[in-house]
């Protein structure tokens, strides 16, 4: 009578086997991401990092996140290999901000199956971002949940370290009435406010609806615009924080402009921003449109084009805007701070 522990698990609805698959299929992925801090290879109990020398006090700086309902629309497409893309950007444009350089990144992924080819290309996504942002991706887990979560579905996580001298972490108390707030374009929606998203085109009931091509997103369709990638500001950011006097930075995340942006400035400030001034991209334009909701919910859920803003002095404007074209950003002014007693973020 056969009753081996693995043959049991296997009834029980987790496939032992296909997570070691999974892992060889990953590691041509994690392999480029490898930095001078990676001290073993991936298959260990823990991830092992060497810390960069030269920083006189230096800092660690963690971020963690996931890619929210997002997820569901890469399920929909049966396109796996972006949203890991995600679940890094939103882990290392949020350590940025604090002025720290991202080092590692581990990821956890729970799914319903472990289809090895499916886990692999969301890994692929992962390792992608970790290239973009610098960080080597040296862990992670993939947990197995028959019974907890239908089979093909997954939801992704990650965790970012990043590290900083403690004498250049971001101080938002230099901020003076009169420097100039910067916006550094999003690539879309990025990860936020999808399950709007979902409500407005009436996704879990008509997903088919989100196939058709859209001539106000310039042909492309609404899966396709809306699973675009979360873009990484990291080196970016690292360029201009070396030439700039950068006083704030903002990720533009969950709750649009009107949470993310009054993070950074002080009390008695208030960022002003002129509203014309948004390049407020077409998704937008479609989602308010299609769901009738109002300008001012829209800047409170969504980032409208907009993904990170950044405080200079007005004298450096010109040398900032230089540094972030050069790096590849639409990086353009939107407004200013103000001195206020009231209000942290104005629209105006």
């Amino acid at each position: 009578m056969k009753n081996s522990r693995s043959e049991s698990y296997a009834a029980a609805g987790v496939d032992i086997t296909a997570g070691y698959k999974a892992v060889e299929l990953m590691k041509k992925h994690i392999a480029r991401t490898k930095n001078e801090g990676c001290l073993d290879d991936v298959g260990g109990f823990g991830g092992c990092f060497g810390l960069p020398m030269g920083l006189e006090e230096p800092v660690l700086v963690s971020g963690t996140d996931g890619c929210g309902t997002k997820v569901k629309m890469a399920i929909l497409m049966d396109k796996h290999d972006t949203i890991g893309i995600d679940a890094v950007a939103m882990c290392v444009n949020d350590i940025i901000c604090c002025g720290a350089k991202p080092l590692f990144f581990l990821d956890y992924i729970a799914c319903g199956k472990n289809i090895p080819e499916k886990i692999a290309a969301i890994v692929g996504g992962v390792a992608e971002g970790c290239v973009q942002s610098g960080a080597a991706l040296i862990g992670g887990e993939t947990a197995e949940h028959p019974g907890l979560m239908p089979v093909d579905d997954y939801d992704l996580a990650g965790f970012a370290v990043g590290i900083v001298d403690k004498k250049k972490i971001l101080d938002n108390k230099r901020m003076a009435e009169g420097d100039v707030v910067i916006a550094l374009a999003s690539s879309g929606v990025h990860s936020n406010g999808f399950s709007l998203c979902r409500k407005v085109f009436d996704i879990d009931n008509n997903p088919d609806s989100l196939y058709a091509s859209c001539e106000s997103l310039g042909g492309k369709s609404i899966a396709e615009t809306l699973l675009t990638p979360t873009r990484i500001y990291v080196k970016s950011i690292l360029a201009l924080l070396e030439k700039v006097d950068v006083k704030g930075i903002s990720h533009i995340t969950g709750g649009g402009f009107y949470e993310n942006i009054p993070r950074s400035i002080p009390d008695g400030l208030c960022a002003r921003i002129n509203k014309a001034d948004v390049k407020i991209l077409p998704i937008f334009d479609l989602i308010a449109k299609t769901g009738n909701i109002p300008e001012r919910d829209m800047f409170n859920t969504y980032n409208m084009g907009v993904g990170m803003s950044v405080v200079v002095p007005a004298s450096e404007i010109e040398a900032a805007l230089e540094i972030l074209r050069a790096n590849g950003e639409d990086a353009y002014v939107i407004g200013e701070i103000v001195k206020s007693e009231n209000e942290k973020i104005e629209i105006i």
